[in-house]
């Protein structure tokens, strides 16, 4: 049985470097199916708790009372898209999974899906935010939507999604790299550390 790949080591630019690195290729929803493409949350230690569950238990400000097969009750969590704290929340693929398809992931298999869907690797890979955030943003790039108002939170939101793109060697479109360009000019001092995935 062949030895599982081991990651190319993580490395560090600054963000105006890393946009320009990534890849730039037309852009393709052909034949997308969200779950027939990416599946459900899974629980991938078999601890009885899923993805989503497991992103709650460690982004929570206050523990959840943990009870039956992994239900979380009476917590708080901080929704940094739009700093406010929430007791309701959904957990946001910080590149969307339909992004993701666009920009390459059409051409994995499923289980390479699957993974992405349910990466706990890196904590800018899936994030706890607010209900109304996460709907806002829905399957958006950063051409059409980006967190509001917030220069430094913009910066960051951009150094993530730059992140996530590289680590799983995904592309942008055009009009894509154009935007992540410009909010780019705005984050100067910004660095981007990317922890490829093997």
């Amino acid at each position: 049985m062949p030895a599982a790949q081991a990651a190319e080591p993580s490395y560090t630019l600054p963000l105006t470097n890393a946009v320009n690195t990534i890849p730039v290729a037309a852009e393709d929803r052909t034949g997308y199916n969200r779950k027939e493409a990416f599946g459900d949350w899974i629980d991938a230690d078999r601890d009885g708790c899923n993805t989503r569950a497991e992103v709650l238990l460690a982004e929570a400000i206050e523990p959840p009372a943990v009870s039956g097969r992994c239900t979380l009750t009476g917590s708080l969590w901080y929704s940094w898209y739009d700093d406010t704290e929430v007791t309701k929340t959904d957990i946001d693929h910080m590149v969307p999974l339909a992004e993701a398809w666009d920009s390459g992931a059409s051409q994995w298999t499923r289980q390479r899906r699957v993974e992405y869907a349910n990466y706990l690797g890196d904590d800018r890979h899936l994030v706890a935010v607010s209900q109304r955030s996460n709907r806002q943003k829905s399957d958006q790039d950063v051409t059409t939507w980006i967190v509001p108002d917030n220069p430094s939170q913009r910066c960051r939101y951009l150094s993530d999604q730059v992140a996530i793109k590289l680590a799983w060697e995904l592309n942008v479109d055009p009009a894509e790299q154009a935007a992540m360009r410009t909010i780019a000019e705005e984050c100067p001092d910004t660095d981007v550390t990317v922890n490829p995935v093997p």
